[in-house]
């Protein structure tokens, strides 16, 4: 049971999202679209977060910038296009399926066919272990004999 309760403790942090009270904007239809673009931005320190989910300075910093460009009176789409145009496709979590990000869409595809090439390979170049030579009719003898005096041996 305490164990238990020491897995949900240590998820807990993880459920909370990072934007704090102070970055919030007041009107909730701006800070529902807020939260919608900045849940599909990278987050450039942790890599693998959204900028809504990361403690980050410079997600903070990013959150920010979002608000304020909705606030100025962009749309979703100007205020993606404004942070990718500053700092890259990297920014975005799902990034477009054009020529620059050929090989990020298809690495998955080539390590899992690399993996299976090799694994492959591997199970070819393994021989299966010859069988053992069938024993001639003397060496047969000798291996029944020397079973019938262990059998016999007591202990």
């Amino acid at each position: 049971m305490r164990v238990i309760l020491a897995l949900l403790l240590a998820l807990l942090p993880g459920l909370a999202l990072a934007v704090q009270p102070d970055e919030m904007l007041k009107d909730p239809a701006l800070e529902a679209r807020a939260r919608n673009i900045s849940s599909e931005l990278r987050c450039l320190v942790c890599q693998n977060q959204s900028i809504d989910d990361s403690d980050a300075g410079l997600a903070r910093d990013l959150r920010l910038m979002v608000r304020e460009r909705l606030q100025a009176g962009d749309t979703d789409a100007q205020v993606q296009g404004f942070l990718v145009q500053r700092y890259g496709d990297f920014i975005l979590l799902k990034p477009p399926f054009k020529a620059e990000t050929l090989l990020l869409w298809l690495a998955p595809l080539f390590v899992l066919l690399g993996s299976g090439a090799a694994l492959f390979a591997f199970s070819r170049r393994r021989r299966p272990a010859e069988s053992a030579a069938a024993l001639s009719p003397v060496e047969q003898a000798k291996l029944s004999e020397l079973l019938e005096e262990r059998a016999d041996q007591p202990g």
